[in-house]
This record gives structure tokens, sequence and C-alpha cells, in this order.
């Protein structure tokens, strides 16, 4: 067996190591607070193995760049941090709507407006769901350590490819910049997911939208030959814009379906103690390492505690929760926000499970003790 290369990296150097193990050679940016380290080491790497780097003017031309890039057959990424990803909302939108897979990773800071540049926070959560309009499903992944920013990075892109989508990677300051030994992934331990191409050749009829069963159609790359048309718009399955009733409705459901079909793919969590667990901890990114910490202290004094730890936070992994917590009396959601996913936990639980919650805003870290204080509580 060949020996394993391990490096000390920062959460954000984890991210680039994953990204371009995923097959990332193009990436367009405009450098942020925390997530700086990210497009500094883009634009060392990505010209030494044949890719691109572009400092971009700003956020909103970032985007923008990025998903040219992805019309033109490369795998695309950006990063930001909470304003940044505001201004990028729009043309995050523009992805959705023309089923181009791109990674967004977004590095949460104190907000609103200028907020915590360098302080943590979990208080984009929601945004990565809902932040651009219209009705469309989104994904998002949130690693918790730095080796784990390194696999999720590389699943946000195969997400990204299987399903024609933007993902977002819901890092936050801490796990950013953190440092931690890492293996270095090699060739062949984890499948890459290239996007489908279409099998007919150039200058046949192509249908760029195409309704196919699992609702993903194939895409071709500008520049291979094929006459295809990309638009914001609303459109048929051939590209032209529409505001026919029947061609709109198909259209939003094939956004919705394409992703709602699929979620088991999805959904990923690792659960922690939770057979006999009375009362199990919720929570993801930083505040999962909290809670893992808290929960091993209380089982060693004798309380049946238990770890549900999220990876994949969008789509909601109801039905995982149910089968993970239904037999427990309560629920403690741990946050670095004022309450964004403990509404989601709530609604995806039976009502007879009391479901508390313990949360920091002020950027600082949730530490377990503060964790440990609220299972106090509850219990």
């Amino acid at each position: 067996m060949s020996e394993r290369e391990r490096k000390l990296l920062q959460g954000n150097q984890a991210c680039l190591v994953g990204a371009i193990y995923a097959g990332m050679r193009f990436y367009a940016g405009y450098p942020i607070t925390p997530s700086t380290e990210v497009a500094e080491g883009c634009a060392r790497e990505l010209p030494r193995i044949g890719g691109r780097f572009i400092q971009m003017e700003d956020e909103i031309a970032s985007m923008a760049a990025i998903i040219g890039a992805s019309v033109s057959g490369l795998k695309a990424m950006t990063a930001t941090s909470g304003p940044g990803y505001s201004l990028m909302v729009e043309n995050i939108g523009y992805a959705f709507m023309t089923e181009t897979p791109v990674v967004i990773v977004n590095v949460q800071r104190g907000g609103p407006s200028t907020g915590l540049p360098t302080k943590v926070s979990q208080s984009d959560t929601m945004q990565a769901r809902w932040g651009t309009h219209g009705d469309y499903v989104a994904i998002a992944v949130a690693p918790s350590t730095v080796a784990d920013t390194v696999t999720e990075t590389i699943r946000a892109f195969n997400l990204a490819e299987r399903f024609r989508t933007p993902v977002t990677v819901l890092l936050d300051e801490v796990i950013a910049h953190s440092r931690s030994m890492v293996e270095i992934p090699q060739e062949g331990d984890y499948e890459i997911y290239e996007r489908v191409r279409p099998t007919e050749p150039p200058g046949k009829t192509f249908e760029p939208f195409a309704l196919t069963e699992n609702m993903v159609s194939p895409m071709a790359s500008y520049g291979q030959g094929y006459r295809f048309i990309i638009t914001g718009l609303t459109h048929d399955t051939h590209g032209f814009t529409t505001n026919r009733a029947d061609e709109t409705k198909i259209k939003l459901d094939k956004l919705r379906y394409k992703i709602t079909n699929f979620e088991e793919e999805i959904y990923k969590q690792e659960a922690h103690w939770t057979a006999d667990a009375e009362i199990i901890l919720i929570a993801y990114g930083s505040a999962a390492r909290a809670s893992l910490q808290a929960a091993q202290i209380a089982r060693e004094a004798g309380a049946k505690i238990g770890v549900v730890q999220l990876y994949t936070i969008w789509p909601f992994p109801d039905r995982p929760l149910r089968d993970l917590c239904g037999h427990a009396k309560k629920v403690v959601v741990a946050e670095l926000n004022m309450g964004q996913i403990v509404h989601e936990v709530r609604r995806a639980l039976p009502d007879e499970i009391e479901v508390h919650a313990v949360q920091r805003y002020d950027g600082e870290i949730l530490t377990p003790l503060q964790v440990l204080e609220k299972v106090d509580e509850v219990m």
C-alpha cells in the first residue's frame, strides 16, 4: 500500500483540495474575509494544473463568470462570505433557472451587512435556501471539520453535476480558519460525477432542457458545435422564452422534482450514541463539534445524550431526523444564529418530542459547557 500524503491544512485550504480533486478548473471571485484563503489558493494552484483563476471586480461578476465557465464545460467555483453572498443571489437564481452546475462556498461570518468580518456565525443558513426569488429547491452542505471540508466540497461538486444545479457549501469562520492534519485523497478514493452529455451529434436538433426520466437534461458545452440558447426567462425545453401557463408549470416542476424526487441521494448525516438517547443534540458546522464534546462529557457522567450531526442542510432531512430522533423525549438544536434550523426541526419531528434551542450570535463560538448547561436545564 502506498504511503498516504498528509498535510496540515486550514479549512479554506481543505476546500481548495476538495475542489481540485473534484475537477474544478475555473475560479472567479472577489476577496472577502473570512473566505480569502480559498481565492489565494486557487490563484496559486489552478495555473499549475491548466486551470484559470480570475479576480473579478465584485461578487456579482464573480457569480456570472463561473456560470459562463460552467456553460462552456468547466467545473467552476467561487467563494465568498455574507455580504458577497447577498450580492450573488440574483445570479444564483439565474443558475437555478438555466440549470447550470456551479459551487458557491459561503464562509459565514456575523451579519447583517458588513457585520463581523472576522467572527463566526451560521446566520446565512436560511439564505442558502431562500436567498434568491422564485420557486426552486436548493442544495446546501455543511462540513464540521477541516477533513470534512475536503469531502463535502467533493460532494458539492458531485451534487451540482448530478442535478445540474448550484450547490452551496456552508462553512463557518471557525472551520475555515481551523488547522488540522488531513489525509490528501488519492485518485480513486472518491467517485467523481461528470455531467451527462448529449448523445446526439452536433448539428441535430438539441433540447438543452429536455424532459428526461430523472428531470436532469444532458448538458452540451458552448463551443462544441451545439446550437442552443439559455435565458433567465422562463423557457421551454428548447430554451425559448415562454409565458404559456402549461410550459411554465412544467419548467418549475422540473426544477423542483429533479431534487425532491432524489432527496435520499442528497441526505447525509451522522448519528452518535442516538440508539438509547433520551436527549438528542442536533447541530452542524462548528456547533456540531461543541455538541459532540458535550455529549461525550455527559455520557461519561451517565446521561443518555446523543448527537445527530447534519452534513446536508438543504433539502432538510425530515425523514432521517424522524428515524433517528423518533424515540427521544427531547431534542436540543445548537446553532450559531438566532434560530434558523430549530424551526425546521420542530416542523420535521412529531409534536410529542420537545424541541429546545441553544443559540449564540455574538460572534463567539458555542462551547461544550454552554451546550451542557442547556441539556441540564431541559432534563
